[in-house]
């Protein structure tokens, strides 16, 4: 069976290998359902502090998810990443 991942899990500086997409994928829908520190976030989905934070520096480097307050930082999806491919008139 094919995994389905979120399309804003797909980086366009890094290369998607299938355990990045799933962890991606997981942070992206957590996220979607509104903001996290990375402690709560990396307890939620089961992955580990580590891999949470590196992914979400990944995901803040293409602009797909952005920290808000102070340390420790409020994880949220900011509303850019795939979601402009979908619309063609807006280039």
């Amino acid at each position: 069976m094919k995994e389905s991942y979120h399309p804003k899990a797909f980086l366009s500086l890094t290369r998607n290998v299938r355990l990045g997409l799933v962890a991606r994928t997981k942070i992206v829908f957590a996220l979607e359902n509104g903001e996290f520190h990375v402690t709560a976030l990396s307890e939620k989905i089961g992955l580990r502090y580590a891999a949470v934070l590196h992914h979400l520096h990944l995901l803040e480097t293409e602009n797909i998810v952005g920290r808000t307050g102070t340390k420790p930082f409020l994880w949220k999806l900011t509303g850019a990443g795939q979601q402009r491919l979908t619309n063609p008139k807006e280039y």
